[in-house]
């Protein structure tokens, strides 16, 4: 007898902190592995963060906060979406959660009724759809691919669209691709939008201080959708602090008190060291970290260039966050002894054993012709990997 429930029956471990996992057991056996599969900067948090952190400790910060974070806090990250992107908050309309998963799962909680209609564009980040499916929403999959940079278009989006259709989520810059959607091309998916007033956007955009094409637009800004766009952003990727667990929305009023309603019951506010730091962070000039991105933009056309020379892989350009995703499907029917590669998960576990480099599958993102690298690590790194995949692949027949 089993006393699981069915809803977790259904739900699928994350790949991208599987393929992490099988990596580092791998390790534990001896075996130098290569770890391109997590979206973890090798960045260190900023000092200026980590002083702050350590003065909220001797300042005996060491009781609960507040369910929507710390007031100074709300106040400081509406600040940062007016300098940054534009939007306009009240410091009400302001949650502060542990990472913006949590902000992501909380909007969904509080805004999908079983057999509601979610519109996801392929390829979208790996828990998306779990979180949907985990709320008895459908997902509706925007198929796109490289040569389209994978962006949707408005005419895809007006089709998708039904009476059912709820939300729309998606990430900018994208994870797993990296695809950045420009100010026109978000404004032509307003047109769309505005005549269906029945749709929440969802802009995840936790990459945004990771881009490198130009200055990233957040659809909130369009005055026609202000009241049913959520923006959601972390300190995560931007200032390498994903082991602080700090991410943050801002949503029309009754959005933010429906998702503060259910933090209050499952972990109310965030950790209030990890508050103190990301209140120092958001008011700092995004040049703070200008260092990083550079870093990120060298090693993106670093691993292009490289990925370029691997026969029978097609890459796009991508605008921004660290992860390339090419198309990986030449490959699939070839084999490796009596082993048949069938589809981008063996490839992934192939490489995994016989190259020693951890990549993710790209059915996890909906995408099961791709996989996804993540260039978070070193240049030096970065050129061993490829030189691994290389010659794995060239053995298959």
């Amino acid at each position: 007898m089993s006393f699981l429930s069915e809803r977790v029956l259904k739900l699928v471990e994350s790949e991208t902190l599987a393929m992490a996992r099988l990596g580092n057991e791998l390790k534990e056996k001896g075996v130098n592995v290569i770890n391109m599969s997590l979206g973890e900067p090798d960045f260190t948090t900023p000092e200026f963060v980590k002083k702050a952190a350590k003065e909220a400790i001797d300042k005996d910060f060491s009781y609960y906060t507040p369910v929507p974070g710390y007031k100074d806090l709300q106040v400081a990250i509406a600040q940062k979406f007016k300098r940054d992107n534009g939007l306009d908050f009240n410091p009400s309309q302001i949650v502060v959660s542990t990472g913006a998963k949590q902000s992501i799962i909380n909007v969904v909680m509080a805004t999908i009724n079983p057999g509601d209609e979610v519109i996801l564009p392929t390829p979208y980040w790996v828990s998306y759809s779990e979180m949907i499916q985990l709320n008895e929403g459908k997902v509706v999959k925007l198929e796109t691919d490289y040569q389209s940079d994978f962006k949707i278009t408005p005419e895809q989006l007006a089709r998708a669209i039904t009476p059912k259709t709820k939300m729309f989520l998606f990430s900018n810059p994208c994870n797993p691709t990296g695809t950045l959607y420009t100010e026109k091309e978000l404004r032509a998916l307003g047109e769309v939008f505005k005549q269906h007033k029945q749709v929440l956007i969802v802009s995840d955009e936790i990459y945004e201080y990771i881009s490198f094409a130009e200055k990233m637009f957040s659809i909130g800004t369009i005055p026609e959708l202000k009241e049913r766009v959520v923006t959601v952003n972390g300190l995560s990727k931007g200032f390498a602090m994903t082991g602080w667990r700090l991410g943050y929305l801002g949503a029309p009023e009754e959005i933010a008190k429906a998702c503060v309603k259910i933090q209050g019951q499952y972990t109310s506010g965030a950790s209030s060291i990890s508050q103190r730091a990301a209140l120092e962070a958001v008011k700092a000039d995004p040049a703070v970290v200008k260092t990083m991105q550079n870093a990120f933009q060298k090693r993106r056309d670093l691993l292009i260039s490289l990925m370029k020379e691997v026969p029978h892989i097609r890459v796009n350009n991508p605008g921004g966050a660290f992860y390339l995703f090419p198309e990986v499907s030449y490959y699939f029917g070839k084999k490796f002894g009596d082993q048949t590669i069938k589809d981008a998960k063996d490839l992934c576990m192939y490489l995994l054993n016989e190259a020693h480099v951890a990549l993710t599958p790209g059915g996890a993102f909906g995408a099961p012709n791709y996989i996804r690298l993540s260039y978070a690590t070193s240049e030096e790194i970065i050129r061993e990997a490829v030189v691994r995949i290389k010659n794995a692949l060239q053995v298959l027949k």
